[in-house]
């Protein structure tokens, strides 16, 4: 609080007239940032399309702002905006016969992969791509010792003729939708 306080030339007491502590002002950043959930692009899609959309916007927040990484953690309070992202999220489920509470866990999950796949990012910089840096560290320790590891030194040949592309966001967001997809359609049987 010091420090925002001297940012904006005020004394730390000053501030407190305005957000009564940090939790508080933590929550209007993360409400700044993020913003309401954009309007919906594409009307009348599919739950699957809809998530999709909505990974990839929120992936785009989380590349834009890696503060709010650390900021959205854990019990806290949230605004009607972030809470916005997380109602797009649950109603796309809507009318597929999943409970509320697996909507909510679907949501959770799908944060969860774009939190990992943005963190990687964030480690490797902005122009590092995560895969290809893993590949490249591992491919000495597997020409040390690839015998010991056969499985790892085979998926990492595989890995490189990809030519180092990162496919870790594609191939987790499939995979999480394609198991909501098995769940859906046994619901509705």
């Amino acid at each position: 609080m010091r420090r925002v306080a001297a940012q904006l030339g005020v004394t730390k007491m000053a501030l407190y007239r305005y957000v009564p502590g940090k939790a508080e002002l933590v929550a209007l950043m993360v409400e700044t940032a993020i913003g309401p959930y954009p309007p919906v692009k594409v009307r009348h899609s599919g739950w699957r399309e809809q998530l999709e959309e909505w990974a990839g916007q929120l992936f785009d927040v989380f590349r834009r702002h890696p503060w709010a990484l650390d900021a959205t953690v854990g019990p806290r309070i949230m605004g009607p905006a972030e809470l916005s992202w997380l109602e797009r999220a649950v109603s796309a489920l809507d009318g597929t016969g999943l409970s509320g509470a697996e909507r909510m866990d679907a949501a959770a999950l799908l944060v969860g992969h774009v939190r990992g796949i943005t963190q990687q990012a964030r480690a490797t910089g902005p122009a590092g791509n995560p895969e290809a840096q893993l590949g490249a560290l591992l491919g000495d320790l597997m020409q040390a010792h690839g015998e010991r590891f056969p499985a790892l030194t085979a998926a990492l040949t595989s890995a490189a003729q990809s030519h180092g592309q990162d496919q870790a966001w594609e191939f987790g967001l499939q995979r999480i939708l394609d198991g909501l997809a098995a769940l859906i359609a046994r619901r509705v049987r």
